[in-house]
């Protein structure tokens, strides 16, 4: 009797149910479906790419996930061939304050590539500045449009608006633009970027459009105008945006290249509600000039030399 009970209690006990051998089928059916799904996700995906290439309604990719900056990265993949001797870096107001052909014509021998690129602080326009001119080894010149707006709230804005290194890879190194699609997927930026890119790149009566002259700089020529200012005062002044600008003043003068800032000219109203004592931008000027205090840096204050009235602005 006890050895009967303990064999019953070492038998193996009774599995009910499907056996492994018929769960292998049900789970590679499910890895092939799962397979499968993502395939077709990605099918369509890149189908809808191919539609809205063939139709003029592909975006760049999006590194920035701002639409000017990556059109910008996307002209300048296909102007590589440039070899500017004169390179002009900032925000909006170097893109779109500076016509190369009028300099080209004034001024034999320039060969300017405008490297401004929209909505940048001065921190930032001095990391894309550090790019290029790593890339553009012609470059004696660099010519810095700013404005007191790029000179504010520098602390709370990355240096790097892009990934260098992926966007020297698909500015300078030939690589395939399909994959940046699926690395930088949204769906929703997407969506709405191919919307109105077709429009602004087209459209050269827009306020904000986004077509390139062969050097890289897009002045607005419009008789359209904007109901109010857009902007106002900058908070404060930051130290941070300063400093940058130094930085790059110091480098340029150890390579033995030419650095000049240049204040572009503000809306008369606009200095005239926000800074009717010209404390303000008094200030600015000072702080320009101490940035580049110690090197061959040049300082032009065109917003002072230079009154352009109210119908050069929108």
């Amino acid at each position: 009797m006890k050895d009967s009970t303990l064999n019953a209690r070492r038998a193996p006990p009774v599995r009910h149910g499907h056996s492994a051998a018929a769960q292998a089928p049900a789970e590679w059916r499910y890895l092939v479906s799962v397979l499968a799904g993502l395939l077709g996700a990605l099918g369509a995906f890149y189908a809808l790419l191919f539609t809205l290439e063939a139709t003029g309604d592909l975006p760049p990719p999006a590194f920035s996930n701002s639409l000017c900056v990556d059109e910008k990265l996307s002209f300048m993949r296909e102007n590589t061939a440039l070899s500017p001797n004169l390179l002009v870096v900032g925000s909006s107001v170097a893109w779109r304050h500076f016509d190369g052909a009028t300099l080209q014509a004034r001024a034999s021998g320039m060969k300017p590539l405008n490297g401004g690129f929209c909505g940048l602080t001065a921190n930032q326009s001095v990391h894309v500045a550090n790019w290029l001119l790593d890339r553009q080894p012609t470059v004696r010149q660099v010519v810095m449009i700013v404005t007191p707006q790029d000179f504010s709230d520098c602390i709370n804005h990355k240096d790097a608006v892009f990934d260098v290194r992926e966007a020297d890879d698909f500015v300078y190194g030939g690589a395939s633009r399909w994959p940046y699609y699926l690395r930088y997927f949204s769906p929703v930026s997407l969506l709405g970027n191919a919307r109105r890119v077709k429009d602004r790149r087209t459209d050269s009566a827009d306020l904000d459009p986004l077509i390139f002259t062969r050097f890289g700089d897009g002045p607005v020529t419009t008789s359209a105008s904007l109901p109010t200012l857009g902007y106002g005062r900058p908070d404060m002044l930051e130290p941070s945006c300063f400093q940058a600008l130094g930085s790059l003043a110091q480098r340029l003068q150890q390579e033995g290249r030419q650095l000049t800032v240049v204040s572009t000219p503000l809306h008369p109203d606009w200095k005239a509600k926000e800074d009717p004592s010209g404390a303000f931008l008094k200030d600015f000027d000072a702080r320009l000039m101490q940035a580049l205090k110690g090197t061959n840096a040049r300082y032009w204050d065109a917003d002072d030399e230079w009154k352009p009235d109210r119908s050069a602005f929108t």
